[in-house]
């Protein structure tokens, strides 16, 4: 098994209380390090999250806003399909078009 997979495991489980007291001592020197102390981090917020009551409500006019920020956006660019992928009708529709410009 991975090493480093296997240290935060560990500190996740430290961090749920069920780490077995045989584990502390590397769990704790783990800890140590930067990456140990951004897991221990990690897996509060983590916990924090789960644990969370739901998040009040929005606003009534949350949609209305939201909505209108979304307007001013630009529109992505359309791709077409390759005159391969399209069927006849598309292709003869695409020629009618073309000849009527």
């Amino acid at each position: 098994m991975d090493t480093q997979k296997k240290i935060r495991e560990h500190i996740s489980a430290l961090s749920d209380g069920e780490l077995a007291a045989t584990d502390l001592e590397l769990a704790f020197a783990a800890l140590r390090a930067a990456d140990g102390e951004q897991a221990w981090s990690s897996y509060h917020r983590i916990g924090d999250v789960l644990r969370a009551q739901a998040s009040p409500e929005l606003s009534d006019d949350f949609n209305v806003r939201l909505s209108a920020k979304l307007a001013l956006e630009p529109a992505l660019p359309v791709r077409r399909a390759p005159a391969a992928a399209q069927s006849e009708p598309e292709k003869a529709s695409a020629k009618k078009v073309a000849t009527t410009s």
